[in-house]
């Protein structure tokens, strides 16, 4: 079967590529082993924030006075995550792609050689591709499972367990401090997981501002998470197939769950995809240049967590967007090299929502990363909570702004919010760190009274404006 472009894995990444180059005047065709709409869709962004959002709710109606918070009714919070998900049923996502339109193939895709493809599909048929013009490796990532004794043979959780979840554990451990590893400690606790602790070798959110992390600690341990930073784990055992599972910490301590959540990051899915036959050592992540497109070749690209920019899949979507429209460029001889057709946004730094009690939301560079690339930064902090439209929102609001300013433009090069409902400041954030909005001109970007966004104002004049 011959066809413009073939695309391997029907994640948001990989619909959006298939979508930008048949609107570009290209054929997709589009091979998908799982389900079509990814990880996100059914495992991921979408169920974690439905089971977090009651959570969310909860918090925002005890901070203010005249409202009183029930218990939450976790059948109801489980049956609308699986309405969220589709009940694992992903018609409406294959429907999407076919009305594209674009060939969707069901079974495992491998690269063979320059552009071509072989599907193997659930039954040991075999379909073979030929991309006329490239082919897209739109894999995603799986977990990373530690190299601890006896975790693999325990039977840990990942994160579908815990976002699939049909019956909330009752003692739950959670092995990383990352955004997964937070998120789902806060929602099962919510949920019904009375015990929860959670195992960090470090910090919470390692990669954010430090505040963040700190603020977050705080929040769970009020709410009777067990945090337990600095801790290393060097031994799992599950003697029996329904019993508890045993964590055998580094200071000699041990503690039992019913479950163990192991949330330790992601690796690119590059198993079994033939990276060799392309000239590629088999490993992850596919390397990239700007307009996604792998070096050395003209006709393969990799788009979404594969390619190891960033594991986040509106970042995904936005290089698919990037990838689609130079592969139709490039197909039809136009020129290829225009601002819109290379990334330039994960260079700068991915805007990020971590969905927790507080939130964080971030931009850009921390002022540690802003320090390592040689910038000369000031940072400039503040209490959200002195914030009039913050007040508003409820007694007890806290939280913390910080802007980090490059001295030598005057533009903003990272922002991180911590606190409730902070997400929908992220946007204006992101443009004027995307932008490189001159802070003499963002003075004049006037924030509505009374709301959180007046953080801005008080930002720009702790700077001096």
């Amino acid at each position: 079967m011959d066809v413009d472009v073939v695309v391997i894995g029907a994640g948001p990444a990989g619909e959006n590529v298939a979508g930008r180059a048949v609107r570009g005047g290209l054929s997709a065709a589009v091979v998908e082993e799982h389900l079509a709409g990814g990880e996100c869709s059914y495992y991921a962004c979408i169920p974690s924030k439905a089971l977090l959002r009651p959570m969310e709710l909860r918090a925002e109606v005890s901070r203010v006075p005249g409202l009183s918070a029930g218990p939450i009714d976790v059948e109801k919070v489980l049956a609308r995550r699986d309405e969220a998900i589709s009940g694992l049923d992903d018609s409406g996502q294959v429907e999407w792609v076919e009305k594209l339109p674009a060939a969707l193939l069901r079974g495992r895709g491998r690269l063979t050689g320059p552009r071509e493809v072989e599907v193997r599909a659930a039954d040991g048929t075999v379909t073979r591709l030929r991309a006329r013009h490239a082919v897209v490796l739109a894999t995603g990532s799986v977990p990373i499972v530690p190299d601890i004794p006896g975790l693999a043979e325990a039977r840990p959780w990942f994160s579908r367990d815990a976002t699939t979840v049909k019956e909330v554990p009752r003692r739950l451990a959670v092995l990383g401090g990352g955004v997964v590893a937070c998120e789902m400690a806060q929602a099962l606790h919510a949920l019904g997981a009375q015990e929860t602790t959670l195992l960090v070798r470090g910090g919470l959110l390692g990669k954010m501002e430090p505040f963040a992390g700190e603020l977050l600690a705080a929040s769970m341990r009020e709410s009777g998470i067990d945090v337990r930073t600095g801790a290393s784990v060097v031994r799992v055992e599950r003697a029996a197939a329904d019993g508890p599972v045993t964590v055998h910490l580094g200071d000699g301590s041990a503690l039992e769950a019913d479950e163990l959540l192991v949330a330790t990051g992601r690796r690119a899915a590059v198993r079994d995809l033939g990276l060799e036959s392309a000239g590629l050592t088999a490993e992850g992540p596919v390397e990239v240049d700007d307009s996604m497109r792998v070096p050395g070749t003209d006709w393969l690209y990799a788009v979404g967590d594969v390619n190891g920019r960033n594991l986040l899949t509106h970042m995904g979507k936005y290089q698919a967007r990037v990838c689609g429209d130079v592969i139709a460029a490039r197909a039809a001889g136009r020129p290829d090299g225009g601002p819109s057709l290379r990334d330039s946004a994960d260079g700068r730094g991915a805007p990020q929502v971590v969905f927790t009690d507080p939130q964080v939301a971030a931009v850009g560079l921390t002022a540690e990363q802003a320090r390592r690339k040689g910038l000369d930064v000031r940072v400039v902090d503040y209490d959200l909570g002195a914030v009039s439209g913050a007040y508003l929102l409820g007694d007890g609001y806290t939280g913390q702004a910080r802007a980090v300013v490059d001295e030598a433009r005057k533009v903003l090069v990272g922002v991180t919010f911590a606190g409730p409902a902070v997400a929908e400041l992220l946007h204006a954030a992101t443009i004027a760190v995307t932008a490189e909005v001159p802070l003499d001109t963002l003075w004049h970007a006037v924030p509505a009274f009374p709301t959180v966004s007046e953080v801005w104002l008080r930002l720009l004049e702790e700077y001096g404006l």
